[in-house]
Order: structure tokens, then sequence, then C-alpha cells
């Protein structure tokens, strides 16, 4: 059985939250006076984290259906703040946790506190140019904003690391994780201001699941991929098969594409691919562009790997998604090239509309406002940015992949 976790965001701007244990671990964008629904199969656990700037802050950690067939979730300020949260079980007032002034009694303690205390904190208590606290950073990696903390909101969050690793905790913060009222949905609610949940529903009512391929035909036998045209207009689409490939390098091939392929609006069609193919597709073949990276069987498994990379640049959203029925899936498929700051834009040589390359080519340099944006909006967890790790591999072990253009 499966109940809801509703994310409401209260304030006057877009919200963004990580979201770990659902939603096949994607972040979420709540916009002002909205709220989104998130599937929580009963016996799942995870969490809705606040994000700031990029800095995680509150969370709400959940277990559904946990022990005695009760919810079990407390609210967290282990590592930040940066507004408020609070969490309960719908209709049920009495079970719920947070501090729905958080960050008002935050400034307040700090406005009452001594030169000796403020400067005891400037590391980790982050003002803005009236002097008012806009963000802590994590409350387990500084002691003294663990105490300072406690002066106000002690009881209200869990705030020390609690009863971990033989350590008996705080029996404050132990007993934020109290049981709720059997198995019922979840109401998170966001706010710069009062963080109680709303009396009813806000509108719209967002429902966020992790983008899954909208395959119009199962899985075909044979290897390959399964591209998925979701514009409103044909779309010709660039396979580049790798020049060479080596220890977690490759040999990019820019100038050979092979096949390339035509797929109508909102169509579908089946790709057949060696074995040996290790490299990419693409719309079109002019950069920037955004990139499915994928081989179709890995060396040490046999399995077909992928993920989504913006370091070429981004015309558009995509995903890449496996076919054997195992759900993995990443890629974001929001439209973030239109509202782009101009800095970071740079227009394919046909005069279409994309985002410059992180990380440089024959073209430019690195564009910091594409990657400052990017990490924005997009976030190294769904797509490669400025490379290194942090992007989860999608394997599908029948050896198709179906990618997903938007």
């Amino acid at each position: 059985m499966s109940h809801n976790i509703i994310v409401t965001n209260l304030s006057n701007h877009e919200q963004e939250f990580e979201v770990h244990g659902w939603n096949n671990n994607t972040n979420i964008m709540v916009q002002p006076n909205s709220a989104c629904l998130i599937p929580a199969p009963d016996g799942s656990s995870g969490a809705i984290i606040a994000l700031h700037d990029g800095h995680e802050g509150e969370q709400a950690e959940i277990t559904k259906n946990g022990f005695g067939g009760n919810d079990f979730f407390d609210l967290s300020n282990i590592v930040g703040a940066g507004g408020n949260l609070t969490v309960q079980q719908v209709d049920e007032p009495s079970t719920r946790k947070g501090d729905p002034l958080f960050m008002q009694h935050l400034d307040d303690a700090w406005q009452r506190a001594d030169q000796g205390t403020r400067d005891g904190l400037s590391q980790c208590v982050h003002t803005d140019g009236s002097g008012h606290v806009v963000r802590i950073d994590a409350i387990k990696d500084f002691p003294q904003l663990e105490n300072f903390v406690r002066s106000f909101a002690d009881g209200k969050t869990y705030i020390g690391v609690g009863a971990w690793g033989g350590s008996p905790g705080n029996a404050n913060d132990n007993n934020q994780s109290s049981a709720g009222k059997g198995n019922k949905d979840i109401q998170v609610t966001y706010n710069d201001g009062d963080a109680s949940p709303p009396t009813s529903q806000v509108a719209p009512l967002q429902h966020f699941r992790h983008p899954v391929s909208r395959l119009v035909q199962a899985a075909p036998a044979g290897s390959g991929i399964v591209l998925n045209n979701h514009s409103d207009h044909e779309q010709s689409f660039s396979f580049y098969n790798n020049f060479w490939n080596g220890d977690g390098t490759a040999g990019a091939n820019f100038d050979h594409p092979d096949p390339t392929v035509v797929v109508g609006a909102d169509s579908s069609q089946f790709v057949p691919l060696p074995t040996s193919f290790k490299g990419r597709v693409q719309r079109g073949t002019q950069l920037p562009a955004t990139w499915a990276e994928f081989q179709i069987a890995a060396s040490n498994d046999n399995a077909a790997h992928g993920d989504i990379s913006l370091q070429q640049g981004c015309d558009g959203a995509a995903t890449i998604s496996a076919t054997d029925g195992s759900g993995r899936s990443n890629g974001f498929t929001e439209e973030i090239v239109s509202g782009a700051p101009q800095e970071a834009v740079q227009n394919k040589p046909d005069g279409t509309r994309a985002l410059a390359t992180t990380v440089g080519n024959w073209m430019s340099g690195p564009n910091q406002a594409a990657i400052d944006y990017e990490m924005r909006v997009v976030r190294q967890e769904r797509a490669y940015i400025v490379g290194g790790t942090g992007v989860p591999d999608v394997a599908s072990s029948n050896q198709v992949l179906a990618v997903d253009f938007y």
C-alpha cells in the first residue's frame, strides 16, 4: 500500500527540496503557494530537505508504516537551516514536529546575543546586510552552534546527533522521533514566515514523480536505444560512437555521427546498436547540446549504462531510463533554456538558443554563468555539469536504455 507526502510551499518564491528515498532521489522545485504530492510506499524511509542557495537546511525525516504500523518522523536542523519547516500526519495536528517560526526565533536570539557569542558563531551563522540571520550551517559540525540553538528551540526540533554510536544523545532530541497515529499521508510545510500547515489545500497540487520514460512499445529484442521525442515537431537525433575508450576516459567523436535518425513529433523509435557502442546521442549535430551518454554492454556486468551530461551545453531537457523493469531513471524534464540568464547562453550556429559549455571546447572556455545556473536549477545529482562524481548511473540489464528528449 502507498500513501503520499504532501510538500507545501507557503512562501512567495519557488523552493527547492532534496528528496531522499522517494522520487528516485531527485530534487523537486515547488512553486510559490503551491504543493506537490510524492508517493511514499509503506515501509519506505527518506527525507525532504530544504535547499538554500545550494546549502542543505531544515529537513523532515520520515518512515512510513514502521514499527507497530505507525509512521515515524521528525524535523531536524542537524545539517542547517534557512527557512521554517514542519511535518505532521495529515489532519493530526497533535503529531506536528518542528518550530513553525524557527528562523524568527533564531534571529531574535542572535539580536540578543552578546558580542562574544556572535564572534564565536561567526563562521556558522550567516547574516544579510542588515545583520539579520538568513542561514546557519550544519549544527553537527559546530558544538557552540548546538548550544546556541538549544537556547530557543530545545524540544521543538532535532538539534544534536541523537542516540548514535553508543551516545545516549539528548532526551529532547530523542523524543522528536516519537510515533505518529497509525499510517497516514504526511504533510510537510515550508515558509519564510509561519510554517504552520494550511487549513485547506493550496493550489495547484503538483504530482511529482521521477521522470520515467514514456515507452510506446515494450523493450524490443536486441540491444540499442528506445528514443522518445516529446516535442511537438519532427526532430533529428545523432548518435556518436567514441573514437576510443579508456579507464574513465574516452575520445569523444564530434564529426562522424552514425546513425542519424528522425523521430516524429511525440513519437518513439527503437535504434538498434551493437554491444560495442560507447558514446552518446544528441539533438541534431550542432553544439551546444544536451548529451545522453551511454554504453550498451559494460565489461564488468554486460549491462547498458548511461547518464545525462550538460558539459558540452544544453539545448533542452532529457532523461535516460532502464527498460528492464528496475525503474532506474535519471535526468530532468524541466524547460530551463528560455529562462536562463543571457550570460549563460551560447546559441547554436543555426541560431537555436542553448546554454554554453561548462567545461570548454574549441569554441569557448567554461562558462561560469551556465555552471552556476545549472547547478541551481538542475544540480549535479541529475546530470553531469562539471564532471567528477555525484550523478547516479542508470543501468539496464537487458542492454536497452530509453532516452527521452523534451
